[in-house]
């Protein structure tokens, strides 16, 4: 009987590890009907809209940690901050408030970058900074009032949850 706890125990972790290295993969797709399908199985060639996604075992991906109302909010309305090297505390805050919300955003220096320095210009109509773009809507400086107004609008949430990733700037810093 004691020798059979040991094999018993060996098994039982050989197959936690190999169910945790396991993979799947989901397909999303759009049937002739305007339905929305998801499946394990390829879709059927007349399908729209597929896509495809692998999955495997021993925990979530960072993306996957991303609740999916902020996906969701940053697939609809892309946050990007355009900040300059000299912003000082108004950058820092308004940084801080989207990593407080959990908010994925691109930073733009302004001062650095003549791309980001014509974008800003075509958008605020001056180098003025920080201005924040939230889809199609703007913020210019920072206003925390203003600033959750807008991310509130645009259906980010308003604290990032335990265990998510902070967002870290996609793109260009300082």
């Amino acid at each position: 009987m004691k020798a059979r706890i040991p094999v018993l125990l060996c098994l039982t972790a050989a197959l936690a590890a190999s169910a945790a290295m396991a993979q799947t993969t989901v397909y999303r797709w759009v049937d002739k009907n305007g339905n929305v399908q998801f499946t394990e199985f390829p879709p059927p060639r007349d399908a729209k809209s597929v896509t495809e996604k692998t999955m495997r075992g021993g925990g979530p991906s960072t993306e996957e940690q991303v609740p999916y109302a902020t996906r969701m909010a940053a697939q609809r309305n892309p946050v990007t901050l355009y900040t300059s090297s000299d912003c000082g505390d108004y950058c820092s805050q308004g940084r801080a408030l989207l990593g407080k919300r959990g908010v994925p955003f691109a930073e733009k220096n302004a001062q650095t970058n003549q791309e980001a320095q014509d974008a800003l210009m075509k958008i605020a109509g001056s180098l003025s900074v920080p201005f924040l773009v939230i889809g199609s809507s703007n913020v210019r400086g920072f206003d925390e009032d203003s600033w959750n107004s807008a991310l509130d609008r645009a259906g980010y949430a308003r604290t990032r949850l335990p265990g998510q990733p902070g967002p870290r700037a996609e793109g260009e810093t300082k």
